[in-house]
């Protein structure tokens, strides 16, 4: 499986945080990953797993960052796919050393073209430019 591909994945887990309480995902990510359409094998499942759970532990930090940075726009006035998005292109350009900051950034914008709105890519790359 490709990085952007298990970066949609990650996305697309976050996003279910809205919905579910924290009793439930762990039952959702399981329901999810066991989704033939998914095909992750066990390396991957794994990988998937412990980025959404790490993620997950750390969205009170990341919130607080994305709070601070994004001008005029609180995280509770986000929508949730962007949301979920900078979640994820922040905890890659804070937590993670493999990623590069600028692969982070462009990865984050590329998947919210596909799965935000119209302003979305534009608004993410905004918000991002400001947390470095």
């Amino acid at each position: 499986m490709t990085r952007r591909e298990l970066r949609t994945h990650i996305f697309k887990l976050l996003y279910r945080v809205f919905f579910y309480s924290e009793e439930e995902l762990d039952q959702q990510i399981e329901l999810y990953l066991e989704d033939p359409e998914v095909e992750a094998d066990v390396k991957d499942s794994e990988f998937i797993k412990n980025r959404v759970k790490e993620i997950i532990r750390l969205i009170p930090e990341i919130d607080s960052v994305i709070d601070e940075k994004a001008e005029r726009w609180k995280v509770n006035r986000i929508n949730y796919v962007d949301l979920s998005i900078l979640r994820l292109a922040y905890y890659e350009i804070a937590y993670d050393d493999e990623v590069p900051t600028a692969v982070a950034i462009n990865e984050a914008v590329e998947i919210s073209k596909i799965y935000g709105g119209s302003e979305s890519s534009s608004f993410i790359n905004g918000v991002l430019a400001k947390l470095l």
